[in-house]
């Protein structure tokens, strides 16, 4: 008769095994990153971005700033758009109904005045009830439409663009002065495949924004905020870098990707019904071209920045990732006819089932690991070599893959260049596997739950407003 002891012994070594198929899948990533990255800076060097940016023919760019409640936020937001190094832009702010000061600020700020613009019968949002124009600025629009959701604010705003590409940023964000030259590159290398590229996201929280320009860069004094700074790093310039190398790019992120404006409006937009519409819509661009065996490129541009502003309550960062696992579950299912089939290339054959195994079941499975391993410890079914096994194992790789992303960050852009700042960052990688990366498979699993109930709420993050001094607050 098998014990309770067996049992456990035996799912602790399925538990580590599966745990050691996963981080192979990251390590394959992160090396891929590497050759990428050197292939890129290697690019860079020789100047072919110079000869390229002296084209006199920069596409024309519509940036679609989806706002609810951002009145501490908006007016730096939209100064830092209008302070972009670009040829041809076209702002359009979409006050998605909005019951605070975020449209009074901007009618103050922008000298805003109704206009009568021709409205599109077919936009796939909810009423728009009036186009503004500013009096200051020639480029800017200001959309006021009826309450409908993140991506029903950029739908309305893509059905509004007048230029043939366009850049989605979330309104507490503050993009690179150069950013869009840089991530506008590869629709000039490849101007008839490209369909959409997407750039870095970096933590705002702790920099120091003046007219709505980065001044200086530094890290937060606020810890929780301080940890996802590092895990942005890693995501970025590790994960995403590699899963371009691989072409198996998944997911441009919402709060800064550029994407041709009559591709996306040819798939319908983006999908109302999703909570994590941007994973949802380069899921569906991949399958759509697929299916049609049509050449497209999906790429991601390491330089250009996107300066975020994260949350530093625990309340928050929570809301705010089981949103994000709701979404990534919904959008797995969404898109489960693409696993393991040849049709869909490298996003089905490897992009899908790796975002299966290490970002759907990897939080779930180690969740479980950390309450079987430690009660398998404690009733004798498994001894102190192996429980130092598993534990070695997660804290070990752990670290080797965030400072894998720090690395990327040393050896190349240097946006955190201070000894200081790079010990900081190592520290944060070593201090995020004890309680920190713990507390987010909880979360994960509280995800799984909430989505299982069928919850779609999206939640809310009060924005501290930009250069606000959060250091010492107390995390809810």
């Amino acid at each position: 008769m098998t014990s309770l002891g067996d049992v456990l012994s035996l799912f602790g070594w399925v538990v580590l095994g599966y745990y050691l198929l996963v981080n192979g899948l990251y390590l394959v990533v992160h090396i891929a990153a590497l050759y990428e990255l050197r292939a890129d800076l290697k690019k860079r060097a020789v100047g072919s971005m110079f000869q390229q940016f002296s084209s006199p023919f920069f596409p024309g760019v519509t940036v679609v700033v989806p706002a609810y409640n951002e009145e501490a936020v908006i007016v730096e937001s939209v100064k830092s758009l209008l302070n972009l190094n670009y040829p041809e832009t076209e702002i359009v702010v979409v006050n998605d109904g909005s019951d605070d000061a975020t449209l009074s600020r901007l009618q103050s700020a922008f000298d805003l005045r109704p206009i009568d613009a021709p409205i599109p019968f077919d936009v796939p949002s909810k009423p728009i009830e009036t186009v503004y124009q500013s009096g200051d600025a020639a480029n800017l629009k200001v959309v006021d439409k009826d309450n409908g959701g993140r991506a029903d604010a950029v739908n309305a705003g893509i059905w509004l663009a007048e230029q043939p590409l366009f850049c989605t940023i979330d309104a507490d964000s503050i993009i690179d002065r150069d950013g869009l030259l840089q991530a506008v590159e590869p629709f000039l290398e490849r101007p008839e495949e490209t369909i959409a590229t997407g750039g870095t996201i970096r933590a705002a929280n702790g920099c120091t924004i003046e007219n709505g320009s980065i001044e200086s860069v530094d890290l937060p004094r606020n810890r929780l905020a301080g940890l996802q700074t590092m895990e942005y790093l890693r995501a970025f310039y590790s994960g995403r870098q590699g899963l371009d190398r691989l072409n198996a790019l998944m997911l441009i992120s919402g709060a800064f990707g550029v994407f041709r404006t009559d591709v996306v409006r040819e798939v319908g937009g983006y999908e109302t019904e999703s909570v994590t519409e941007d994973f949802e819509l380069t899921l569906r661009l991949h399958r759509y071209f697929r299916e049609q065996d049509r050449e497209y490129n999906v790429e991601f541009v390491p330089e250009p920045v996107v300066w975020t502003e994260v949350p530093e309550s625990r309340t928050a960062f929570s809301r705010q990732r089981r949103r994000w696992y709701r979404g990534l579950l919904d959008t797995m299912a969404r898109h489960r006819q693409m696993i393991g089939r040849r049709r869909y290339g490298s996003p089905g054959l490897f992009g899908y089932p790796a975002f299966l195994l290490a970002e759907v079941l990897g939080p779930l499975v180690e969740g479980v690991g950390y309450v079987l391993v430690p009660l398998a410890f404690a009733i004798g079914a498994a001894d102190a070599s192996f429980v130092l096994m598993y534990f070695g194992l997660t804290v070990g790789v752990g670290v080797l893959l965030s400072w894998f992303g720090i690395l990327s960050e040393v050896w190349s852009f240097r946006r955190y260049d201070r000894p200081k700042q790079v010990l900081r960052l190592l520290g944060a990688g070593i201090l995020e596997n004890f309680g920190f990366r713990q507390w987010k498979t909880l979360i994960a699993w509280r995800g799984l739950y909430e989505y299982v109930r069928g919850d779609t709420s999206w939640g809310e993050m009060r924005r501290s407003g930009f250069n606000s001094d959060s250091a010492g607050t107390t995390n809810d």
